[in-house]
């Protein structure tokens, strides 16, 4: 099985991700962030490395595909992967974000969006897509506590072009199954209860 769980900067996706696998016997696939040589830069001067780190981000992320497609192709019973943000975002969600707000170039956006339509040739979609849907208060307070110092410079504008995008590719989804959970109302790190309705909602959508 792949889950892959989508949202916001800020919406919970590691963590979930991380209990998921916990609570299911799974292995978390990370989005490269620590590892990546241009978010600090990008943040603070987006269109000088605009095209640099959404290449980056989408290498690393069809790296990931890659391996999961070679996992479903053994003989030998697969593992539950659980991927943190997924390749579908790199481009309806932060390349376009991009390319719309004139950070990117038209150049450039179709240069990497050439490259992004000639990986989906080899990419298999997840059998299920996990949506986290959080308000700009509840994804602006995630990224305080947190403390990236990278991410305390991104603007609340920034920040909800991405919600309404997210939005939008959540309600254009129709390569697979999606499970909305609506977050704002929920504390699945402290609460039990929350956690537990996660999960049942979650198995009962790969049980069909």
């Amino acid at each position: 099985m792949h889950l892959a769980i989508t949202g916001n900067i800020g919406a919970g996706k590691t963590t979930l991700a991380e209990k998921l696998a916990a609570q299911l016997g799974g292995e978390v696939l990370y989005e490269s962030v620590a590892e990546n040589p241009y978010l600090a830069d990008f943040y603070a001067d987006m269109p000088r490395w605009a095209f640099s780190l959404q290449v980056y981000f989408l290498t690393s992320r069809f790296g990931q595909m890659r391996r999961i497609n070679s996992l479903h192709q053994t003989s030998q019973p697969a593992p539950l992967l659980i991927q943190d943000r997924t390749i579908y975002e790199d481009s309806a969600i932060f390349a376009r974000n991009l390319f719309l707000d004139g950070t990117l170039s038209e150049r450039d956006y179709q240069t990497y969006q050439a490259l992004f339509d000639e990986m989906m040739q080899d990419v298999r979609p997840p059998d299920l897509m996990i949506y986290l849907k959080a308000s700009m208060p509840r994804l602006q307070q995630q990224i305080r506590k947190r403390g990236r110092a990278f991410e305390q410079s991104i603007s609340e504008d920034y920040l909800a072009s991405l919600n309404d995008l997210y939005d939008a590719f959540a309600a254009n989804y129709r390569v697979g199954p999606m499970l909305v959970i609506e977050v704002d109302g929920l504390d699945y790190v402290h609460n039990p209860a929350d956690f537990a309705q996660i999960v049942t909602a979650v198995t009962q959508r790969l049980n069909g």
